[in-house]
């Protein structure tokens, strides 16, 4: 195990090293500079403000500064918001992505597994169809169209949820449930397509011959290898969310990374876009090399090597 992760911390840091380089330069191959103005600035003021930031030198020296930076956790000021540093932008607003997304997932989890495997138990009976006719609706309305339609229903109409801000526990569900069901949906039909082929094999019938119960047939043996491709799915899903959906964060005006990230875009930020796409390549990398881990524990078969 020890030198597989070390493997892996290796080549982590060679796909950060490449993604640090191609975020630099696209950036700045981007239309627009980051002064850009309605009303063009006069040259003097340009010229101080690039002399500031540092963008008045070789394209070459700017790179070397940006991954002597990266490297020390400085991705230098925001150029927008002049009074916090990158980092600092991202400290305060990622805790805010990170709850958002891991509440999502709890539900996401919470939801699909059991609704997948009722669908795969109960094969096409009245169970299964309504269960696959959840999960093809849950993937065919998008956030973006879900998170009106639930301010519409459980804010405005009925009442019973807050549809803005993040301050108390009631706020987090219409937000939750506009990135969660979604991904409930997913998971829900690829844990009825894992575990319909997991039922069919022999050890299955083997431990309903030894007399155990269908509980623990069910829900022991068959579930935890049909496990193996869902917590495939989970890995980029939980990178995802934890980094935070621009346009959930938007429709319930939650403080959180991804709208940053996005206006940062726009804005022309460089720090802010690096930065937070640097932490999004990380999470991604890190959360895969965990899902990794976790396929020994499900299936002791596996081997890391």
């Amino acid at each position: 195990m020890v030198p597989y992760l070390f493997r892996r911390l290796i080549h982590m840091g060679v796909a950060l090293f490449v993604l640090a380089t191609l975020i630099f330069f696209l950036v700045r191959a981007l239309p627009g500079g980051p002064f850009d103005r309605e009303k063009t600035l006069p040259p003097e003021i340009m010229r101080n403000l690039e002399a500031y930031y540092g963008l008045d030198q070789p394209l070459g020296r700017q790179y070397l500064d940006f991954l002597w930076g990266a490297l020390r956790g400085d991705f230098g000021p925001s150029y927008t918001s002049r009074t916090d540093s990158v980092m600092a932008l991202i400290l305060r607003h990622l805790p805010v992505s990170a709850e958002l997304g891991l509440w999502a997932l709890l539900l996401a989890v919470a939801a699909g597994i059991p609704l997948g495997v009722l669908a795969a138990y109960y094969h096409n009976s009245p169970v299964d169809v309504f269960a696959t006719l959840l999960a093809v609706l849950g993937r065919s309305v998008p956030p973006i169209a879900l998170s009106p339609l639930l301010i519409l229903i459980f804010g405005l109409y009925l009442q019973w949820f807050p549809i803005a801000r993040f301050d108390t526990p009631a706020h987090r569900v219409l937000p939750a449930l506009a990135l969660g069901l979604g991904m409930a949906a997913l998971i829900a039909r690829l844990t009825r397509s894992s575990m319909l082929q997991v039922i069919r094999e022999d050890y299955i019938r083997t431990a309903r011959a030894k007399g155990l119960t269908e509980w623990a047939v069910v829900w022991v043996h068959a579930l935890r290898n049909a496990l193996i491709p869902v917590v495939s799915l989970l890995g980029p899903l939980f990178a995802a969310v934890v980094t935070g959906t621009f346009i959930v964060e938007y429709f319930f005006a939650v403080p959180g990374l991804g709208r940053y990230y996005i206006t940062s875009i726009g804005n022309r930020d460089y720090p802010v876009i690096m930065g937070t796409s640097l932490l999004f390549g990380a999470t991604v990398i890190l959360v895969n090399m965990v899902v990794d881990v976790l396929y020994s524990w499900i299936d002791p078969r596996i081997r890391l090597e």
